[in-house]
């Protein structure tokens, strides 16, 4: 056993370790890796290493071992599994081999096609033209990884090969070679780039993808380097667990949607809710890497507009936010949404004109879902499975929620108001 004082440090890292999803490394003296695990909380799972019992197990000799501790944190379970995976099979440690010899747990099968398909299977016999990975623990978790990695890296998963395309391709998943919309050549570098995953050789992954890009930069085959682009950034976060590999693929569609120069990691939305004009307030919600960021969201109590006007107070509530980032020096987002149409679009940027703040801007409309562009005279409507346009509802409807759960708060109050003023009469 380590030392006293090891032992001690030991436990401080351990205590150290977020409650998050993720994966640990377990080392020796030598700084050999003894275990890899995944844990849905890295911190509670390590703990529970160190729990004694009465009886001898595997577990404490492992435990014996352990002189440092080493995590990567992600933001799934799933994607925890695909870095398990590939780590062991990078390091082979010592207390794995039971994972990798138990012929009872799914493996994952790429067949050898001109196509190949990727599925989970259980075979009792290998398919020799097949190449297989695994074994891994939990069917459900193998599936969740799959998709992840096919949003990346699209791949057909049916069989037989089918004669037309199905709603994975619509999703994004799949290229539909068999309507020939991926070429054998691309297809192929995907297949090869999930192999890369799944043998755990991040580096060669990273660099296969960073030549393919120049090459495609040189042959001017623009939006093929765009998307390898994406990748890199998308397995990135896969890997460091710093954002969803989803956003990555929604942020730099609305990039290219709207023509943004720079990437899209901020976003501020605005709502309006009242009744009648009474009690108007406005509301901000604060989206960060497609995720809702609740320290900076914001609330208004409209002070600068009477009756019923919208656009009015959208101009207020605009003038308001971006005043105050102005004056502390603040960093202003990436892009602002406003709920609403034309209208409501120009109330905010002559705001922002009159402040003197340049911020990409643009406005949702719910009826038709349209997207409204300054100086732009006709809309953009982008495709009901357009992953732009999920980002954009779903900040706008949170921004909805919030207002409107902010004036029936105001409501509640007024009300109780009203019920003492009643009460003393």
């Amino acid at each position: 056993m380590a030392p006293r004082q090891e032992q001690s440090s030991l436990k401080q890292r351990i205590q150290q370790l977020p409650l998050t999803s993720g994966v640990y490394l377990m080392k020796n003296a030598a700084g050999e890796i003894l275990y890899v695990g995944k844990a849905v909380s890295l911190r509670k799972r390590v703990q529970s290493y160190f729990r004694k019992t009465s009886i001898l197990s595997k577990t404490d000799l492992l435990v014996a071992g352990i002189h440092d501790i080493e995590h990567v944190s992600t933001q799934s379970e799933a994607e925890a599994l695909i870095l398990e995976a590939s780590l062991i099979k990078q390091h082979l440690p010592k207390f794995n081999v039971e994972l990798r010899d138990d012929k009872s747990y799914p493996l994952i099968e790429i067949t050898g096609e001109k196509f190949p398909r990727i599925a989970i299977v259980r075979p009792r016999e290998k398919n020799p033209t097949s190449t297989y990975y695994g074994p891994y623990v939990g069917v459900y978790l193998v599936r969740e990884a799959l998709t992840l990695i096919r949003k990346i890296f699209p791949f057909r998963t049916c069989d037989p090969f089918p004669k037309k395309e199905c709603l994975d391709f619509h999703m994004g998943l799949c290229g539909a070679p068999c309507i020939g919309k991926i070429s054998p050549e691309m297809y192929a570098n995907n297949i090869q780039n999930v192999r890369l995953i799944l043998e755990g050789k991040k580096d060669e992954l990273f660099r296969h993808l960073q030549k393919q890009m120049e090459e495609f930069v040189k042959a001017k085959r623009f939006e093929e380097a765009a998307q390898a682009r994406d990748q890199i950034r998308a397995m990135s976060a896969l890997y460091s667990g710093t954002a969803d590999i989803n956003y990555y693929k929604e942020a730099e569609q609305l990039q290219r949607v709207l023509g943004l120069p720079r990437r899209i990691d901020r976003i501020e939305a605005f709502d309006i809710s009242n009744i009648m004009g009474n009690q108007s307030v406005g509301s901000m919600v604060s989206f960060f890497n497609g995720k809702p960021d609740k320290s900076n969201y914001r609330r208004f109590r409209i002070k600068w507009v009477e009756g019923i006007d919208d656009f009015k107070m959208i101009a207020e509530i605009v003038h308001r936010r971006y005043r105050r980032l102005k004056n502390e020096g603040s960093l202003y987002p990436d892009l602002i949404v406003i709920d609403g149409g034309k209208g409501q679009l120009s109330a905010a940027v002559q705001q922002l004109k009159f402040l003197g703040v340049e911020i990409p801007i643009i406005s949702l409309a719910k009826q038709e879902e349209e997207v409204f562009l300054p100086n732009r005279r006709s809309s953009i409507r982008l495709g009901r499975d357009s992953l732009a346009l999920k980002l954009l509802q779903r900040v706008r409807d949170e921004a909805h929620r919030f207002a409107v759960s902010y004036h029936r708060n105001l409501r509640g109050k007024a009300m109780v108001g009203k019920d003492k003023k009643w009460k003393k009469r």
